[in-house]
């Protein structure tokens, strides 16, 4: 898996905890109001879900198998190719 990949997946990864934990009332963020921490809570969710959700992070071998065929035939951002 490349950086972004990573990334991503450990964004996404936090903020299941974190909804986890405000749907079973604990408090993850340091805050004293309520609506606040499940306004946080939910709009870290939704925007995290969708960034891992839109991005095509090639996790499985046919993933990255796509990856590699745009890769060798320089339809990726990346300026070398791999082999």
């Amino acid at each position: 898996m490349d950086r972004g990949t990573l990334i991503r997946s450990f964004v996404l990864f936090v903020a299941l905890i974190n909804q986890t934990l405000v749907i079973f009332g604990k408090s993850p963020l340091p805050l004293d109001s309520e609506l606040v921490e499940q306004f946080v809570a939910i709009t870290f969710t939704v925007v995290s879900s969708l960034i891992a959700w839109f991005k095509n992070n090639y996790i499985t071998e046919k993933g990255k198998q796509q990856r590699k065929t745009l890769e060798n035939n320089g339809l990726t951002k990346q300026t070398k190719k791999t082999k």
